[in-house]
């Protein structure tokens, strides 16, 4: 017996493996449904797994855009406060700055 699972995500992950471990005991006794046979006959195509690692690909690329913009906002920032501890030692501070 499986324990509760605890988020919505989990329990989805529950009924995916319970679905999987159905669908896996069907086929070896030789009574799976034609529409379990396609699913998996599908799942190992050559083109359902380049399909899946354009997908990944497409995931890290949006990781990777991500992250770049944060550094680039990051990189903003220590430039602006750069230049303001500059003016600030060149006497040339801003008005709102000595306020």
């Amino acid at each position: 017996m499986m324990r509760p699972a605890l988020t919505p995500e989990a329990r989805e992950n529950q009924l995916v493996s319970l679905a999987v471990d159905l669908a896996e005991k069907q086929l070896r006794e030789g009574i799976a449904s034609s529409q379990v046979i396609t699913h998996y006959l599908k799942l190992g195509s050559t083109k359902e797994r380049i399909e899946k690692e354009i997908l990944e690909k497409q995931k890290e690329l949006i990781e990777a855009k991500t992250q770049n913009l944060k550094s680039i906002e990051n990189s903003e920032k220590l430039y602006a406060d750069a230049l303001k501890a500059f003016r600030g030692y060149s006497g040339h501070g801003d008005e709102a700055d000595d306020a």
